[in-house]
């Protein structure tokens, strides 16, 4: 059934582009030496994973989240009793108002005694005591405005906040519960980035090379991965070797502990098919090129994808020939059994 209705597929969509032949450069099939790639098999995790505690001991007054729930940064996930704390910070500021006055009043008197002070019509004790008021009260404004920011700080410490976008994976407490400071209330993960380790024999460790990019099979996702590392400690057993790459997710939505799959080069040279890297297009989910016939007729050949060798890509296909027409641009735009037209011959 599933031929039959790729066989319609492929019938349609060559009448659809029937209208008039596709313009398109062309390449040679040629030989050359590859290193083969080797599929390995890795284990996928977020690049963050963090869990919150308590910073202060109360009891849950509010939980603003339920597990899978996405959040940004600096959202208030819980909230911790606070009632006293905004007792003693509503009474701390009434007291800095208070002060504030005193240190207003008493820099008055001091500026007006500077004056009289001047005219010889007051004493010198008393413009001394005049000094030591303006002198106290501001001393006693800045010991109350510290105590007041002491209290603001605890009574932040009592909502805890998402540290960064992420989504909720765990829930440690409930509405109610007595926390203690440092008691773990919740797990949340950072999904718009992963890292993915691999584990490969040295052979393959040596051929790679920090920073270069790497296409990593998650599922029916392709994710662009940078290599990372090559942690130099290794199974004794297996004589394999982490690896790790990161990659950013792009809206992707995956699993933490998920498969990875990602294709890695051998040390061994062999003689494969080569062509450029653009002349092999996603075609109904696998590898594709267009070969062109000699009726200047398309045709899809599915192809595997053997290794690289710089900018060219070594295939593997029964039907391919060296010395064919492959079409290198344009082949987008190409649809099987479809006229073309070579427009770089």
């Amino acid at each position: 059934m599933f031929k039959k209705l790729l066989i319609i597929t492929l019938s349609s969509l060559s009448l659809f582009a029937m209208g008039g032949p596709s313009l398109v450069e062309t390449t040679k099939l040629i030989k050359g030496e590859v290193n083969p790639l080797q599929e390995f098999v890795g284990t996928l995790k977020f690049d963050r994973n963090s869990v919150l505690a308590a910073q202060n001991a109360g009891v849950i007054k509010a939980l603003n989240f339920e597990v899978g729930d996405k959040v940004k940064k600096g959202d208030v996930l819980v909230q911790v009793d606070a009632d006293v704390l905004n007792a003693q910070v509503a009474a701390a500021s009434a007291n800095v108002a208070s002060a504030r006055n005193e240190k207003t009043n008493a820099k008055k008197d001091f500026e007006r005694y500077s004056k009289l002070l001047l005219t010889k019509a007051i004493s010198q004790k008393q413009y001394d005591d005049a000094q030591l008021k303006y002198n106290t009260t501001t001393s006693s404004l800045k010991a109350l405005q510290a105590q007041l920011r002491e209290l603001q700080i605890q009574r932040n410490k009592k909502s805890i906040k998402a540290p960064f976008d992420g989504v909720i994976v765990d829930k440690k407490i409930d509405l109610g519960e007595w926390v203690s400071a440092g008691t773990p209330v919740l797990s949340m993960v950072d999904i718009t980035k992963v890292e993915i380790t691999v584990n490969v024999p040295l052979t393959i460790v040596n051929g790679l090379k920090k920073g270069d990019q790497y296409d990593i099979n998650v599922g029916n996702n392709i994710l662009k991965a940078t290599l990372q590392a090559a942690i130099p400690s290794g199974d004794k057993l297996t004589r394999t070797f982490p690896v790790k790459f990161k990659a950013k997710t792009n809206g992707t939505f995956l699993f933490d502990g998920q498969q990875a799959k990602v294709s890695l080069s051998q040390n061994a040279k062999k003689e494969s098919l080569l062509l450029p890297r653009d002349a092999v297009i996603k075609r109904f989910g696998q590898n594709v090129v267009f070969a062109i016939n000699k009726e200047s007729m398309a045709q899809m050949i599915p192809v595997q994808v053997v290794g690289y060798v710089g900018k060219q890509v070594a295939v593997s296909a029964k039907s391919l020939q060296i010395g064919m027409d492959i079409v290198v641009k344009g082949n987008e735009r190409v649809f099987p059994n479809s006229p073309v037209k070579i427009i770089n011959k």
